[in-house]
């Protein structure tokens, strides 16, 4: 008798067990986190506010847009935060460099071949020129920025 009660003690116990487990495994996708949704900003809203600085402190930055305003065109704040008109004044440089893409002040790979062109010829650039900023591009676009002190 005690055997029959044991046997359906452990048979119940092991239902449960699998229904529980059944149950979880079932309901789990109900109770994930929703995915991850894109969030797509027009390049048009991200420039505007944009500050591309590519590692220069302040004030590098502010070398930068000093030199900008004396021989590019740039007419705005001298702040150390190289946004969509510093940016577009130095896309007017950066026609010297290879750059054909319009003077929008968006930094995309256009504008970051041809300153790692310009790099290459004035501030010891020894990367690839391929549009992407890595520690090479840092350091070379740090070092014009402190030769233009």
């Amino acid at each position: 008798m005690r055997r029959l009660v044991l046997s359906k003690a452990l048979v119940s116990a092991a239902a449960v067990v699998g229904l529980a487990a059944g149950g979880l495994a079932t309901a789990a996708p109900s109770f994930a986190a929703p995915a991850a949704q894109e969030r797509v900003v027009g390049a048009e809203a991200a420039s505007t506010h944009a500050v591309v600085n590519f590692g220069l402190s302040r004030a590098q930055a502010k070398n930068v847009q000093r030199w900008l305003a004396e021989f590019w065109g740039y007419d705005d704040a001298v702040d150390g935060l190289l946004g969509a008109k510093s940016w577009k004044a130095y896309q007017r440089c950066l026609q010297n460099w290879g750059y054909t893409g319009p003077i929008d002040g968006i930094v995309g790979d256009g504008t970051i071949r041809a300153l790692q062109t310009q790099l290459q010829s004035t501030s010891g650039y020894a990367g690839p020129v391929d549009g992407y900023v890595g520690p090479l591009t840092r350091a070379a676009f740090a070092r014009f920025a402190d030769d233009h002190a």
